[in-house]
């Protein structure tokens, strides 16, 4: 449920490196407390964030919620299609359901995140 090549945050947000590009989206338990997902409000590229700072925001049938960057840097690419049919973050969270992709200012900002397990045993 909890993919181990990703790293994870205190506030339900994932993070898979690629180089020195970070994809973030909401992990299976955010999306599953949210319910059904009819919104996401996401920033322009080229918008810098700052690790823990509030991105974004998603809207399901029950609430809104805001979405917290688990790193810094600057958002290079936004996904236009969790834009566009928002039901995407549900049915595929860890893989055409993500939202941003940052190119990470500092790697030493993962090591304040959470592996898989860790993650895992903060939900339980």
């Amino acid at each position: 449920m909890y993919p181990d090549d990703l790293k994870y945050s205190k506030e339900h947000e994932w993070v898979r490196m690629s180089g020195d590009i970070a994809e973030i989206g909401v992990t299976v338990f955010a999306q599953e407390s949210l319910g059904d997902v009819v919104f996401v409000d996401l920033p322009e590229v080229g918008t810098n964030v700052e690790q823990f700072a509030k991105f974004g925001e998603i809207e399901s049938v029950k609430a809104v919620s805001d979405l917290f960057s688990p790193i810094g840097g600057k958002i290079t690419e936004v996904n236009s299609a969790a834009a566009d049919t928002p039901e995407v973050v549900n049915e595929d969270p860890y893989g055409s359901g993500w939202l941003i992709k940052v190119e990470l200012n500092d790697t030493a900002q993962l090591d304040e995140l959470m592996d898989a397990a860790t993650y895992q045993a903060t939900l339980e």
